[in-house]
């Protein structure tokens, strides 16, 4: 093997692991610093200056709680269900493109881990719906009843969006002609998919959010019901582990919505200066990730049944409406 390859690909795998762990921990203070604006309060402000070894103090404090697994749970299930949730944000991250081609001493570098994946969507839609094992599984080994009707909300609300989102993925497929999403992002070039989809960026919008369990759509962990759901026996890190997976969720969600409606990378003097692209990309996402926070500051939890209905019945039928008026369009127009 090349051991500039080699080296390249520790850097990139660095790199993912850097943003998805860096970001979950400090995605928790912009998130509690939000919502205590939206709600006129200070929010955490105590843990270093302005607050900002708040995450650390936390994960301190994760560190040292006990740690209790069930006498009656199946142990190594409950074990691993903590790890095979959050594995997902870090594989769906390696194939999202974070800026240009770079060249460094007449050798060009992809900045996507595994470079340009002709059918990076279909990466994208087959690892995404992994994670929905992880909280199925951490539900039922729990041995208690309110985590595994956790579970099995989780379940079935996980498949019902997954439907929904896959059909908003076709829109941007249509107008790129293309299941790569270096392909997507470069068709964006004179005008953002948003502008052309606007009906499939907002169905992405909402299935994404029902996918991470984020409110209105967080079901499964419903506190007046289930006790706090699929994770309700779980303690210590195990517990921070399930939390690192949703907010690592909403950070890879932010960037393939960026990267399939907004442009990406694509920006001002991105041509010029490649390296403006990973800077354009994270305000995106950090602007994708303000409204998540908007939302759950705002909008009240819906009922399960009106949740489901509305996936079905609402959003299923409205995306299918959207890919035919698509296709029809590009064949009319001859192509994007």
């Amino acid at each position: 093997m090349d051991p500039a390859l080699l080296v390249e690909w520790l850097v990139k795998s660095g790199v993912i692991i850097f943003l998805i762990l860096t970001g979950f921990a400090y995605l928790t203070l912009f998130e509690r610093r939000v919502l205590a604006r939206i709600q006129v309060r200070i929010g955490p402000n105590r843990a270093g200056p302005l607050g900002l070894l708040q995450p650390l103090a936390d994960g301190i404090k994760l560190l040292f709680k006990e740690e209790v697994i069930p006498d009656k749970a199946d142990k190594v299930i409950f074990i691993l269900a903590p790890v095979l949730t959050v594995i997902p944000a870090f594989v769906l991250l390696a194939v999202i493109p974070l800026g240009p081609e770079i060249s460094i001493l007449g050798r060009s570098y992809s900045l996507s881990l595994a470079g340009d994946v002709n059918v990076g969507v279909l990466y994208l839609l087959a690892v995404a719906s992994i994670s929905v094992y992880g909280i199925v599984l951490a539900g039922w080994s729990s041995n208690n009843k309110y985590a595994l009707l956790g579970g099995l909300r989780s379940a079935a609300q996980m498949i019902s969006y997954e439907l929904v989102l896959g059909l908003a993925f076709i829109g941007p497929i249509l107008l790129a002609n293309s299941m790569s999403l270096k392909d997507i992002i470069q068709a964006q070039s004179r005008v953002w998919f948003i502008v052309l989809q606007p009906i499939g960026f907002l169905l992405f919008l909402v299935a994404s959010i029902a996918e991470v369990n984020r409110a209105p759509f967080d079901m499964p962990e419903a506190e007046q019901e289930l006790t706090a759901g699929y994770h309700v026996e779980y303690s210590g890190m195990k517990f921070a582990l399930f939390f690192m997976a949703e907010y690592g969720k909403m950070i890879v969600v932010s960037f393939i919505t960026a990267s399939l409606f907004l442009g990406g990378y694509l920006g001002p003097f991105v041509d010029k200066l490649p390296l403006l692209g990973p800077i354009y990309l994270l305000v995106k996402v950090t602007l994708i990730l303000f409204f998540m926070i908007w939302v759950r500051a705002t909008w009240p939890r819906i009922r399960y049944d009106r949740l489901m209905a509305l996936g079905w019945k609402v959003l299923l039928p409205i995306g299918l409406l959207n890919i035919i008026i698509t296709a029809i369009l590009v064949i009319l127009v001859g192509g994007y």
